[in-house]
């Protein structure tokens, strides 16, 4: 088993607890105790808490892209390859450390001068946009796609609010209507 470097270990304890605590209730003095590193090995590898945002963000996008990707390769038709990324979505929210979107959770904290860390939630975004288009690029309708991604994420917001699977069941429902 190969040894985490550093950036691997801080990076790795800040997105359990950003994602839990949230960006704002966590402090760099708790990243740096719970992940083991000395504090000036931390302040080598990121100059500021918003730069260590920007790598758990980035990290945390390529897994849920590929994770994405993942399930739309398993399927045949576009219409199967959307309706088994909302029933991922659907087993995904019901786990026990389902705390909400990731990117969103981000997007509820900052202040509205957060350009940086804003772009990278766009990227984010916009790579499952991508997906989407992908997914039903042989229907070859781009709005449609767009149409899917806000699905997806009312879905998700609606998920955060109650608590609840009936908005991914109702957008499923839709995207068999629109297909």
């Amino acid at each position: 088993m190969k040894k985490r470097s550093g950036r691997e270990v801080i990076v790795i304890t800040a997105a359990r607890l950003f994602y839990k605590q949230g960006y704002s209730n966590t402090g760099i003095n708790q990243i740096i105790k719970e992940s083991g590193v000395v504090k000036s090995t931390f302040y080598q590898i990121f100059r500021s808490k918003e730069d260590l945002l920007i790598a758990y963000l980035e990290s945390t996008g390529e897994q849920t892209v590929e994770s994405l990707a993942e399930v739309i390769r398993k399927q045949e038709t576009p219409k199967a390859k959307l309706l088994a990324v909302f029933e991922y979505l659907e087993d995904l929210v019901q786990t026990e450390d389902f705390y909400g979107c990731h990117f969103l959770n981000m997007v509820y904290e900052l202040p509205e001068n957060s350009d940086k860390i804003r772009e990278q939630v766009k990227k984010q975004k916009d790579n499952v946009r991508r997906l989407f288009a992908e997914a039903l690029a042989p229907l070859e309708n781009e709005d449609l796609a767009d149409e899917i991604y806000t699905l997806f994420e009312g879905a998700l917001i609606g998920h955060k609010v109650h608590l609840d699977t009936w908005p991914i069941i109702s957008a499923s429902k839709i995207i068999k209507k629109l297909l």
